[in-house]
């Protein structure tokens, strides 16, 4: 991740204006979590501050988070301590991933005392410290005793220390010939990596833009750098440096053409080029709320549905493996007319044939100038009893085409459902989805009804876009709203859209009498592209045609539906789009 000391710089910029507020409240939502409300001129605003080693951050979070019923020791602390105080100061040193956060508060004993909170954001050693104004340790959100860290205890009564800190330049304050000097002292090194070890404070996801920019997407090792590519490094430091100090930054998240979140800067981010979807946001706290919340909103969801993953992907091997053998099976019927033809030729040569002849030869004379054939016999049985042998053999080889037929064809209907609901369960945003992917599969036999206390949750409505002229488009969140919104909501002219040969949501244009646009129709198939399991493909082929035309067949799974009169488009997923014109959340 990309919270940096140049991030956390820019974090401690956007929070000045809390300087002056006064504490309202303290929660503690988790373990190692910490959210203080603070009441300035300007209205309430909420610090987030999270020690987690895979999410720490500290920001002003718009996001609405439980609470435990009884607060934790910690947090009880915290409001004896900060209980109304006020906000003095937010300070950094250089661009370590410290923020400090001064409080002016009221001790027990009514006078006036300095308490400072040290946020350090730094992977698995994140901590949130308390220290008093003489500098000693009141308590920290994690305890680090002996055992854990030699180098750096964190224990209540100890003096605080600022961890051990490298001897690297500050980019926002060196100059472009020590920038020279040192990059000289890496020679052969790649770039990026040496931009990591001259800086303090410099994310991989920084020094690799910087390097994209300096080579132009070209690799580059330190020197072996020409007098352009110099000139361009230092005029990208130069750049970044004018947009931290002058606030001007470009907050931009870089999501996986999937849709999952992996990266995020204070500038805009050229280096992944089409591998990447880029989005900006309007401040740094804007991004980091956004970053986190859905990629651990992505986790939950996918902790809570594990079982269902699990369930899916069995069912999908098995019946995998019983199309594998029905289908060999099958192959094995296609000599069937081999028994026909041998029944025929012994029933012709019955008077050639004694009891317990072993073979005999004969005139095809179904073929063009009668080859001989060998047929094999039973030595047991008579001519006749061989004849309907082979009789038998056809009929039985006969029957089994015509059942593994029905049988196959049912098969791949079945795996096709159950890609479609393991694509839904992928897409499943919120605890509900999940749910009612669990009532489906109960009434389709393929997991037990639960009993429930109380009401199941109502299914939520189609995620619902608007499209840049202006029409409403649904979008189903599953097989069964998918029914619901192709052959029950839709009126017989609007648009009904779905992906071509693979799993994806059922689309529909709402077009109230009215013949949409061309531009219209390419951002419904866009977003039903997106919401397919071709998202991460270059092109996806969407067939559209209206609604009308869309029936479903008797006794078809949920989601299966047959369309006529219909057209295709190619286009590209794009979650940008996607998420620019959806009006509902998902």
């Amino acid at each position: 991740m990309a919270l940096d000391g140049a991030f956390l710089y820019a974090i401690k910029n956007e929070l000045t204006p809390l300087i002056g507020g006064r504490v309202e409240k303290i929660h503690q939502p988790s373990r190692e979590e910490l959210i203080i409300s603070i009441r300035t001129r300007q209205g309430g605003k909420k610090l987030y501050i999270s020690a987690n080693a895979g999410s720490a951050r500290i920001h002003v979070t718009e996001k609405a988070i439980d609470n435990p019923q009884t607060p934790p020791m910690f947090c009880m602390l915290m409001r004896k301590l900060l209980g109304s105080g006020k906000l003095i100061g937010i300070r950094q040193e250089g661009l370590e991933r410290i923020l400090f956060l001064d409080f002016e508060c009221v001790n027990e004993l009514g006078d006036m005392v300095t308490i400072t909170l040290a946020c350090e954001i730094m992977g698995r050693c994140s901590n949130l410290i308390v220290i008093s104004s003489e500098g000693k340790i009141i308590d920290s959100i994690k305890r680090v005793d002996g055992e854990m860290s030699r180098e750096r205890p964190v224990l209540p009564g100890m003096r605080y220390t600022m961890p051990p800190r490298d001897n690297r330049l500050n980019f926002l304050t060196c100059t472009s010939g020590e920038i020279t000097v040192l990059l000289s002292e890496h020679e052969g090194m790649e770039l990026s990596k040496a931009l990591i070890r001259c800086f303090e404070g410099i994310s991989p996801v920084l020094a690799r833009e910087w390097t994209f920019i300096a080579g132009r997407g070209e690799h580059i090792e330190c020197g072996k750098m020409t007098d352009d590519t110099l000139d361009r490094l230092l005029s990208a430091i130069v750049k970044t440096r004018h947009q931290l100090t002058e606030m001007d930054c470009c907050f931009t998240s870089a999501a996986a053409q999937d849709g999952m979140l992996k990266d995020f800067s204070f500038i805009h981010l050229s280096q992944y080029g089409t591998l990447m979807v880029t989005k900006e946001h309007q401040s740094a706290s804007a991004l980091l709320d956004y970053f986190y919340s859905e990629r651990d909103r992505a986790a939950r969801t996918k902790q809570r549905a594990n079982d269902l993953f699990k369930l899916l992907m069995n069912l999908n091997d098995r019946i995998s493996r019983r199309l594998a053998n029905q289908r060999e099976e099958l192959s094995e019927c296609a000599g069937r007319e081999y028994f026909k033809l041998c029944g025929d030729l012994i029933s012709a040569n019955m008077y050639k044939i004694s009891k317990g002849d072993s073979c005999i030869i004969a005139e095809n004379f179904y073929e063009e100038g009668s080859p001989s054939v060998e047929i094999k016999l039973d030595t047991m049985k008579t001519p006749s009893q061989n004849a309907q042998h082979y009789y038998s053999e056809y009929k039985k080889a006969a029957t089994a085409e015509e059942k593994l037929t029905v049988q196959i064809r049912n098969g791949e209907e079945e795996l096709r459902y159950i890609e479609s609901v393991f694509d839904s369960l992928t897409r499943a945003s919120s605890e509900n989805d999940i749910v009612q992917l669990r009532l489906e599969l109960a009434e389709q036999g393929y997991i037990h009804r639960t009993q429930q206390k109380g009401k199941p949750p109502k299914a939520l409505p189609p995620v619902e876009y608007r499209s840049s002229d202006g029409f409403t488009i649904l979008v189903g969140r599953n097989n069964v709203q998918n029914d619901r919104l192709s052959l029950k909501l839709a009126e017989k002219n609007d648009i009904w859209l779905h992906t071509q040969l693979i799993t994806g949501s059922h689309v529909l244009i709402l077009t109230e009498g009215e013949i949409p646009p061309d531009r219209t129709i390419e951002e419904a198939a866009v977003i039903a592209a997106v919401n397919s399991s071709g998202r991460g493909s270059g092109q996806v082929p969407v067939d559209y045609c209206l609604a009308k035309y869309v029936r479903k067949p008797n006794g078809a799974k949920p989601g299966k539906v047959i369309f006529t009169n219909y057209k295709t488009a190619f286009v590209k997923p794009d979650i940008e789009l996607e998420e620019r014109l959806r009006v509902s959340s998902v």
